[in-house]
């Protein structure tokens, strides 16, 4: 169970760093599956792979379902346009953990694109001193979602599977 908790944790960092710019900030993935590669340092969980089936409603469903969730736990959240894809700064806090991060986003969302992102986070449990930590996710369509997926459903490590408009339940397990 903590295995899985951990992983959900995973996965709400990632839809909130992906998902967290206005609809009309970073393009569109194509429609279909994708294969998300995230490896992490300074985390338990130091490499996942997961399977995300999507189309055009449910990335801009991800965006306005994550946005106001970002506001209430960031202070700033920034996303720029660059000559080689986007910039992301933020500064939040969940449960007395603040994070500090900046992610570089390139790619074409149509075949593949990487988030390169380093955070540090203070305060919390983990302590004063702070804890330095960088994910890449590279990301790479793979087709078209299985027959017995929807768009939506993310498969984690283990087959343990979710699908992201069940955000509700999503937010109900991250630290207050």
């Amino acid at each position: 169970m903590t295995r899985k908790l951990a992983l959900l944790g995973s996965a709400a960092c990632l839809v909130l760093s992906a998902g967290s710019a206005s609809a009309d900030d970073l393009p569109v993935r194509k429609p279909g599956l994708w294969e998300m590669k995230l490896v992490t340092s300074g985390s338990p969980v130091p490499e996942m792979t997961m399977q995300h089936c999507t189309d055009e409603t449910v990335d801009k469903e991800m965006s306005n379902n994550v946005s106001p969730m970002a506001k209430q736990i960031c202070a700033k959240q920034e996303i720029k346009k660059t000559a080689t894809g986007y910039v992301s700064d933020s500064e939040c806090s969940v449960a007395g953990v603040n994070t500090t991060s900046h992610a570089e986003i390139t790619g074409d969302f149509n075949s593949a694109y990487t988030v390169k992102s380093s955070s540090h986070a203070k305060g919390g449990v983990a302590g004063a001193a702070g804890r330095d930590t960088t994910v890449t996710l590279q990301a790479k369509w793979l087709g078209a979602c299985k027959p017995d997926q929807k768009p939506g459903d993310i498969v984690m490590p283990g087959g343990f599977k979710m699908n992201v408009r069940d955000m509700d339940k999503l937010k109900a397990l991250l630290p207050k």
